[in-house]
């Protein structure tokens, strides 16, 4: 990402007034070994801004007060937002990033992809509308439905379990 990238997403996430955890990886902005943020941007979110260069995202995405999850929509990030019932906005780089970005956003409705000339009013507004809007209520339903289905198949009796079951015996034990 480039630092025009990062300070334009920083910014739209900012106006939105909400509270937010932001994990900014030091390598995130190409050709530049700091992701930094001038101070102008700290003393705006004061009080409403946690930065860190790592969380455990699986035990965040699974807490109630998230409301959205910013994802570069890699497929374990994917897995997690749907398990965490979070409905996601999509920033996909590289390799299976578009891929699963499509499904979420167009086939599954759970998500909005924010566009490659990323803008702080389209950050703002694409943010707005997932917390608030029609959209967003529609995300949070159907990413509730994913969620139910995913955890139903990780249960002893679930297909996910019965696959492995199958897997073992026709493979390991035959």
């Amino acid at each position: 990402m480039s630092k025009e990238h990062l300070l334009e997403f920083a910014w739209g996430l900012a106006n939105t007034g909400y509270a937010f955890l932001w994990n900014v990886r030091p390598d995130l902005v190409k050709g530049d070994d700091k992701a930094a943020l001038p101070p102008e941007f700290f003393v705006a979110t004061e009080g409403r801004s946690m930065l860190s260069t790592w969380c455990p995202q699986e035990k965040v995405l699974e807490h109630e007060a998230v409301g959205i999850f910013l994802t570069h929509s890699g497929w374990n990030s994917s897995v997690e937002g749907i398990c965490g019932g979070v409905p996601m906005v999509c920033w996909p780089f590289f390799a299976e990033q578009q891929t699963n970005c499509r499904y979420k956003c167009t086939e599954w409705g759970i998500g909005v992809e924010i566009g490659d000339d990323v803008r702080r009013t389209e950050v703002e507004a694409m943010i707005r509308e997932a917390m608030e809007g029609a959209k967003g209520r529609e995300m949070r339903r159907r990413v509730q439905e994913l969620r139910q289905s995913a955890l139903a198949s990780a249960r002893c009796d679930g297909r996910s379990m019965r696959n492995v079951d199958r897997l073992i015996h026709e493979v390991l034990l035959a």
